[in-house]
């Protein structure tokens, strides 16, 4: 996700401060890796420079001034266009689990064991999100049920080398193509 739409995003209903935006980014967007500090200023620096926003004010007190950040006309417009450009789908071909499934068969390592403990982890991930969307919000919901899906579809995945690799075994159908 592009982290400076997203932060155009949170500042659209009214001025917020980095340290606020950062919180709101977490508790919205970071279920499963929040963002530092130093990424949200980096980012709000790029988009003030690009203007997309500006300072609405600055407060001084103890420590550093803390900026007030407000979302421009330009800023809306990029909002705006990043929301209605479809969003290229995602490949997993190339995922982690992916590759151990094919070293653990290529090395004669035990590939079903590899896809049993993925399996476990999945669904132990699966009632942990299935907690937190019947105890959250309807954006928590949301969320959860983006991974769920997700979740559901890596399992059936599993389903299905979990069958391939048992047919690998067997010395009548090693060689036979699907």
């Amino acid at each position: 996700m592009s982290l400076g739409h997203a932060l155009l995003g949170l500042l659209e209903d009214r001025p917020r401060h980095g340290y606020e935006l950062k919180h709101l980014y977490d508790e919205r967007f970071g279920v499963s890796q929040s963002v530092k500090f130093g990424q949200v200023y980096t980012t709000l620096a790029r988009l003030l420079r690009d203007g997309l926003v500006d300072i609405s004010a600055v407060e001084s007190g103890g420590g550093p001034d803390r900026k007030l950040y407000m979302i421009t006309p330009e800023g809306v417009a990029d909002l705006e266009h990043w929301l209605i450009d479809p969003q290229p789908p995602s490949t997993f071909g190339r995922s982690v689990l992916f590759a151990k499934v094919v070293i653990a068969l290529m090395s004669g390592r035990p590939a079903d064991e590899v896809l049993d403990l993925q399996r476990a982890a999945h669904l132990v991930r699966m009632r942990e999100l299935t907690e937190r969307k019947l105890a959250g919000d309807a954006i928590d919901a949301l969320a959860c049920d983006f991974e769920l899906f997700h979740l559901e579809a890596d399992l059936r995945w599993i389903e299905l080398a979990g069958a391939r690799v048992e047919r690998l075994r067997s010395p009548r159908t090693r060689d036979v193509p699907e």
